[in-house]
């Protein structure tokens, strides 16, 4: 029992490719055991042979460095509609795709993959009769996603809120609204939400929709894992736990693990999801920032290795 921490490998993608040196950064300059893997170190839609002989390359690098995949999830370069495309044939390509997914998740004991729910286009989000039916769309492609990763092993998916409405989950209300709705259809796997400390729709009049401890509180009992960084009022960037950010920074590891506490959280997954300009010097700063980031939360979670 008790939080862990988790980083997820967004600030990598393309800073890193080879399994060897990811998981040997992380477990071994960062210090970090639990690591939320996206899909563009491994991505689905490569040739069989190299999907397989790259999971297994990660399979290795993990064992042998006494580190874990917790999850994979889509990257920075995957935020797209999905299962909410308005083309049917795009969606049975992404269908095919998370499928794909879950199989590296399975081959690598992940437990668990993820996206957002659906991305709407402009036009299909404004229009709600276009919008109806492509939430139900949405919602059958989960399913059968489900039966696939169910048969593979896994224990759950996850969808993460998003900031604005055609992203969904924007306001704490359209969040468990969207919520309650997954949990009656009854899919063959549970689909929990992943919740995000600094997301919420910053037009919203209700100050609890940009509150990050809000958030932390209301999904604690839902939200396996909650996406974690530094957050600021006006919500600027995904900053890492270092002296610079924390300085005017929101967020403790006491208030935080309070509030999770609060709403019935008891063995949440705190992930850091950081983000850096590929500019200088923040490009070099990545592994550094990441490492003091993990040292800021280590007394307060578990990392894999203390």
């Amino acid at each position: 029992m008790g939080f862990s921490l988790s980083v997820n490998t967004n600030p990598l993608v393309n800073r890193f490719a080879e399994p060897e040196d990811l998981i040997s950064t992380l477990a071994e300059e960062v210090g970090i055991g639990h690591i939320q893997l996206v899909h563009e170190f491994v991505n689905p839609s490569w040739p069989a042979a190299t999907v397989k002989r790259l999971t297994d390359r990660l399979a290795r690098a993990c064992a042998a460095r006494r580190a874990h995949i917790t999850s994979i999830m889509t990257g920075p370069y995957g935020r797209l509609n999905h299962f909410a495309h308005p083309d049917a044939d795009v969606r049975a390509y992404y269908l095919r795709w998370f499928k794909g997914m879950a199989d590296i998740a399975s081959d690598l004991g992940a437990p668990a993959i993820g996206t957002q729910f659906g991305i709407f286009t402009f036009r299909d989000y404004d229009d709600p009769r276009r919008r109806a039916t492509l939430m139900q769309v949405a919602l059958d492609c989960w399913r059968e996603l489900a039966a696939h990763a169910r048969a593979r092993g896994l224990s759950y998916l996850f969808w993460e809120p998003m900031s604005v409405g055609r992203e969904l989950g924007h306001t704490l209300k359209d969040c468990q609204s969207l919520q309650d709705w997954i949990d009656a259809a009854g899919l063959p796997l549970p689909l929990k939400p992943m919740v995000d400390i600094d997301h919420g729709d910053v037009t919203s009049p209700n100050p609890d929709d940009v509150d990050p401890y809000a958030w932390a509180r209301v999904f604690a009992a839902q939200s396996p894992i909650i996406h974690i960084k530094q957050s600021t009022m006006n919500k600027g960037g995904h900053w890492p736990f270092t002296a610079q950010y924390n300085k005017d920074g929101r967020i403790t590891p006491e208030r935080l693990i309070a509030a999770v506490e609060a709403g019935g959280g008891r063995d949440n997954e705190l992930c850091l999801e950081l983000a850096f300009r590929e500019r200088e010097p923040a490009d070099r700063s990545v592994v550094a920032a990441l490492r003091e980031s993990v040292a800021y939360w280590a007394p307060y979670t578990k990392t894999g290795f203390n």
